[in-house]
């Protein structure tokens, strides 16, 4: 599993061999069944994971029940609750799998090590957290101010390898739109 990491680190951040092995000595490799937890709502969230292979959803349970899907992770992505990983208080959030996954953790004090020691390393991770906050203000944006066919039309064109493989109601908890009102925009975007 950790090939697959050590090729995309090598590839994004610049990593040398040696770094790699920092890397590689803290890692924990991490199998996850479809439908598994990594994170459930009351825990704490000690990990950085990366996705090596899979598909996890982070998502919320209302008072009334429904689900509400935060983000997705897919191979290559970080998938993590930063609240509660920074603050060390228990989650909001659950996270689990939606196919068989495998992932690789590397512990809280072992990941701030890595990059308290990792110069090339600290810098990636400060673009990925950049562009990730970036992500989170357009879709707070697209949430408040775009059409439901404009939602769905941008999902598609950002996330075409999680289109395919998430079930349709999930991809509408994501977007804030009900099943049916996706149901009908699919089938609209079907006969164009």
């Amino acid at each position: 599993m950790f090939e697959v990491f050590s090729s995309y680190l090598k590839e994004n951040a610049g990593l040398n061999d040696e770094e790699l092995d920092r890397i590689r000595a803290v890692t924990v490799n991490k199998k996850l069944r479809k439908r598994q937890y990594l994170l459930q709502e009351g825990d704490v969230c000690h990990y950085n994971c990366f996705v090596v292979k899979g598909c996890l959803r982070n998502y919320r349970v209302s008072e009334d029940g429904n689900e509400h899907i935060l983000r997705f992770g897919v191979e290559n992505w970080w998938v993590s609750d930063p609240e509660s990983y920074n603050n060390g208080t228990p989650s909001k959030n659950n996270i689990d799998a939606l196919e068989d996954s495998e992932l690789l953790l590397i512990e809280k004090q072992d990941f701030n090590n890595l990059l308290n020691n990792i110069p090339d390393f600290k810098d990636f991770i400060y673009i990925l957290k950049a562009k990730s906050f970036d992500a989170s203000q357009n879709r707070i944006m697209s949430n408040i101010s775009d059409t439901a066919e404009e939602k769905y039309s941008n999902f598609i064109k950002a996330y075409p390898d999680i289109f395919n493989r998430v079930p349709l109601h999930m991809i509408a908890s994501y977007l804030g739109l009900s099943r049916e009102t996706l149901s009908r925009i699919r089938n609209q975007y079907k006969t164009h």
